[in-house]
Parts: structure tokens; C-alpha cells; sequence
């Protein structure tokens, strides 16, 4: 398998002007094989959950991270998350803890992002789940130069 991890996965798109986004990307290039990673919870490979909303992403995060791997994949190369959460408020009051967690499993990989605030999750103790989407580039080349 070749070094994926030595290419740049993608172009963030920022338009001129723009303030820079923190934590999240306004928009993504990027070219190669896709991995889509579905809603994922943040329990435990024994299905247990742990407690609160930090601890609960950080372990959400670690899933999306294995499941990339499976596919050959790493944080590097997502860009795309879909965020739904039950509290608003527990994710805006937790925001330094949650860039920590974010950063500490993910490093500083920012793809475009929503997050929307959902009445309940099927998973009865989950507190947030997140889609992903990651592309790894294909054998010619990235989409970090801005060419085709």
C-alpha cells in the first residue's frame, strides 16, 4: 500500500476576505477514494457509554479514527463531519474541552462541519453522533496545489 499519509488529503476553500474559520473548514477540494463513516456513537467496543459530554466525544472520535484505519485511512484525510447533538448548551459550555479531545485524537484536521441540535438519538444513552466522510488521494496526485 503506498504512504498515504505523506499527501495532503485536500484544499481547505476559504474565500479572500473571509475570516478564518476556527475549528472547521468552510469548504473542502479534494480528490482520491472516499470512505463514508456513519453515524457513530461515543460508547465503547463493549457498547457502554461514558460519562458526560467530553468523555463521550473524545471516545466518538477514537471510533471514527478506527474505522478510517480499517479503510486505510486516518484523520488527515476527513473532510467532512456532520455534528448532532441533544444539548446545545452541553457542547457550547464544553467548547475548550472538546478542542482538546478534538485536537489530542484528531490533530489539527478541520473539515467542513455542521452541527445541529437533534431531540434524541436512537442509541437511548448517546449525547452526540457524527457522519464523516474522509478522502484518501489517489495514486496522481492531491488537490493540494489547487490543480486537476
Amino acid at each position: 500500500m503506498p504512504d498515504i499519509a505523506a499527501k495532503p488529503a485536500n484544499t481547505i476553500l476559504n474565500p479572500a476576505g473571509w475570516p478564518q474559520p476556527k475549528g472547521y473548514a468552510n469548504g473542502i477540494k479534494a480528490r482520491g477514494e472516499m470512505i463514508f463513516v456513519g453515524g457513530m456513537v461515543g460508547w465503547d467496543k463493549d457498547g457502554k457509554f461514558p460519562q458526560g459530554f467530553v468523555a463521550q466525544t473524545r471516545q466518538l472520535l477514537e471510533n471514527i479514527v478506527a474505522v478510517l484505519k480499517e479503510g486505510g485511512a486516518g484523520p488527515e484525510h476527513v473532510v467532512r463531519m456532520t455534528w448532532y447533538v441533544t444539548d446545545i448548551d452541553a457542547y457550547r459550555n464544553s467548547l475548550p474541552e472538546i478542542g482538546k479531545a478534538y485536537r489530542e485524537v484528531m490533530g489539527k484536521n478541520f473539515g467542513a462541519m455542521a452541527l445541529v441540535q437533534v431531540t434524541s438519538l436512537v442509541e437511548k444513552n448517546a449525547l452526540l453522533e457524527i457522519e464523516t466522510t474522509a478522502v484518501i488521494p489517489d495514486e496522481t496526485g492531491s488537490c493540494a496545489d489547487g490543480r486537476r
